[in-house]
């Protein structure tokens, strides 16, 4: 293959007038959208959000095997499961939510809180979550009356261009603004960056590399941080109940999900009957031996090896001369010490064991492991004990504990608990991110607060105030 031809430097300035040309003529076409939408009422509002949501749900087995063909990523029943349940959830979550005009009064404040759009939305797309990625932000924007640009992975671009195509076949039957939803159809770095310059609001959904970009166009930006999931286990549960879960959250999508679990951190009473427990989950246990070789395969020259991601955990097994059995759904392998780059995020199916004596050692293992990569993303505790579970919760620092569940599918939000329903998952000034939650609705929107003058309010005395 012939390398890629050098642009002199006339040919990248004509380039660049292209590309800025045709950015600007996407901002045009939003902002034009963007007024139109400002009259919208919530009701319309509303059914433009519901339709993103139920043409990716009726379509949920295309658009999967559009991206499985296109990425060479996951697992076509997971990303069918994803289309869907993704689809249900944050359609349910957001259909009742106020964010048009008046959305809310403060009886004991006398504050007023009046909802507007933030203007046109940017957002990066990565290539592992590509179909619901683009459905969930669309309707986020779209639910605060905001219009959104598409910049995609050029390995992911046919699939999310016609889940474009099909949410604005729809829009256009409610008669929504033409360009509510638009995309770039070239894939450039530059073009990206010229989006993030140019929009009113970005946000970003990917690595790590992309998200600091963003963070530097001088744009409020909303991004995410790497996951790396430590999975706790509390001597106080069943052992085959929770290594189901976390093997069903490591082997989803064959473990390119940022909130899939990557570590399991054992009670070492009970390590070695729950290697032995861990075939009833469909995991086999690495011996020892073998733990050199895996490693190499997962992280040659000390980085995660891209050629493994995606893949099976046979797949990954064979690549380390390991013959794991059938139906095998992931890797459990002994770390050796928390030093062990086996601690290290890994996308596929590959999990690092642990022990510990005491709680506390427990939650500086998972706080060790997330000081590698992954500070501020997810934990998953598997306990019955309240102040376990809440002591890791104010000892680790990320921003989501989740609780005897399977973290890859219910960090994003689920209908059993109470976390925003969502695909951009941000971890605070811990992984450099501005929010510390679940990217909803309600971050894509401006909010104006009228202050009324309370007269009946009693004001405090001066010995009231510092008693």
């Amino acid at each position: 293959m012939s390398a890629k031809k050098e642009l002199t430097p006339e040919e990248k300035a004509a380039q660049t007038a292209q590309f800025q040309a045709y950015i600007d003529d996407k901002i045009a076409k939003g902002k034009k959208a963007l007024a139109a939408l400002n009259s919208y009422t919530q009701e319309q509002v509303d059914a433009l959000v519901k339709a993103c949501a139920k043409v990716v749900y009726d379509n949920g087995e295309e658009l999967a095997r559009d991206a499985i063909d296109e990425t060479g990523y996951g697992v076509y029943e997971d990303k069918v499961a994803k289309n869907k349940n993704k689809a249900k959830v944050i359609w349910w979550s957001l259909k009742d939510k106020k964010s048009v005009g008046i959305i809310e009064h403060e009886k004991d404040t006398g504050i007023v809180k009046v909802a507007s759009p933030v203007g046109v939305v940017g957002a990066i797309t990565p290539v592992t979550n590509p179909i619901v990625t683009v459905m969930s932000n669309a309707m986020f924007a779209i639910k605060g009356r905001n219009p959104i640009i598409f910049a995609v992975h050029p390995k992911a671009m046919k699939c999310c261009m016609k889940t474009v195509d099909y949410i604005n076949a729809e829009l256009k039957k409610l008669g929504a603004p033409e360009n509510t939803v638009q995309i770039l159809d070239k894939a450039a770095l530059e073009l990206t960056n010229m989006l993030a310059r140019s929009v009113d609001v970005v946000i970003a959904t990917g690595g790590m590399d992309m998200v600091r970009s963003v963070y530097s166009s001088g744009k409020p930006a909303l991004g995410v941080g790497a996951g790396n999931v430590q999975a706790l286990v509390d001597d106080d549960v069943d052992l085959k109940e929770a290594l189901t879960k976390i093997v069903l959250g490591r082997s989803f999508d064959n473990g390119i999900i940022c909130s899939g679990e990557q570590s399991v951190i054992l009670p070492r009473g009970k390590f070695d009957e729950a290697m032995k427990v861990a075939p009833e989950a469909k995991a086999y246990v690495v011996p020892n031996d073998k733990r050199d070789a895996l490693r190499e395969v997962c992280f040659p020259d000390g980085h995660m090896n891209r050629a493994m991601v995606g893949r099976t955990a046979i797949e990954v097994a064979k690549a380390a001369g390991i013959d794991a059995p059938a139906g095998t759904l992931a890797l459990f392998v002994e770390a050796d010490g928390i030093k062990d780059i086996l601690g290290s995020e890994k996308m596929f199916p590959v999990l690092a064991t642990y022990r510990y004596d005491t709680w506390e050692e427990a939650v500086e293992i998972a706080r060790d492991n997330l000081g590698k990569i992954g500070k501020g993303h997810s934990v998953v505790v598997h306990s019955n004990n309240d102040k376990h579970i809440e002591y890791a919760g104010t000892h680790i620092e990320v921003a989501r504990v989740v609780v005897n569940q399977v973290c890859a599918s219910t960090a994003g939000g689920s209908f059993q608990n109470g976390l925003n329903p969502t695909n951009t998952l941000g971890c605070g000034s811990w992984g450099n991110n501005s929010i510390s939650e679940n990217l909803t609705y309600y971050h894509l929107i401006n909010i104006s607060r009228i202050a009324y003058f309370m007269k009946d309010r009693k004001v405090p005395t001066d010995a009231e105030i510092w008693a």
